[in-house]
């Protein structure tokens, strides 16, 4: 994108939040970000360096779903 004084992704800091249960590696997390910061320069035009992303991970215990924490549904399955 070009902004109005012709400058690729002038005032276009896309920041990212992302929500998610605990239990990812760094790794798988790191390169999640680094997929989502590449999407946003294709689609969106800014530069990478542009691009901020904050993952906020909830404990298993403190995520529901269904009526049933995260914990719940995990030894429910196991059954």
């Amino acid at each position: 994108m070009i902004g109005p004084s012709g400058r690729k992704g002038e005032n276009k800091m896309p920041e990212i939040t992302i929500s998610m249960a605990e239990g990812r590696t760094d790794e798988q997390k790191a390169g999640m970000m680094r997929d989502i910061t590449q999407a946003l320069v294709k689609n969106l035009g800014v530069d990478a360096d542009a691009v901020v992303i904050q993952i906020n991970e909830a404990p298993l215990r403190h995520k529901m779903k269904g009526g049933k924490t995260f914990v719940e549904r995990a030894a429910a399955a196991k059954k």
